[in-house]
């Protein structure tokens, strides 16, 4: 029988951040949750990110900056990473069915597939351009 694990008060704000915030890191969920949850601790974060990954309630993205990215939306989806101020972007374009028969003729069996298009947000991009 499988361990109930109680959905604690920390726990749902940690998954909420993920209606709120859409490519989130472990850091960036603990500094935003740490003063309306000051007993909070990084483990915790930690803790329940690995729970929640192994639920299939979150998706580990991408490393940006040296931190590990999170996705609430599990869904298969593209990306755009923004070099300069690391945004995360969904991209609401499909990812090419071929993949999966191409590396399966090399002997290769697919379980994930991602697409990351990286370079400039438009705000940085205008920022750069003086607009």
């Amino acid at each position: 029988m499988e361990k109930q694990v109680k959905f604690s008060e920390k726990r749902r704000a940690i998954l909420d951040v993920f209606r709120n915030r859409e490519h989130p890191s472990a850091e960036w969920i603990y500094h935003t949750l740490k003063p309306d949850y000051p007993r909070l601790s990084i483990g915790t974060v930690y803790r329940n990110l690995q729970r929640f990954k192994e639920e299939g309630k979150v998706r580990p993205l991408a490393v940006v900056d040296g931190q590990e990215r999170f996705d609430g939306n599990i869904s298969e989806h593209a990306h755009f990473i923004c070099d300069q101020c690391s945004a995360i972007f969904d991209l609401d374009i499909l990812l090419p069915d071929d993949v999966g028969a191409f590396v399966k003729q090399d002997g290769f069996q697919v379980t994930v597939r991602q697409l990351f298009l990286r370079g400039k947000c438009p705000e940085c991009a205008a920022k750069e351009d003086g607009i």
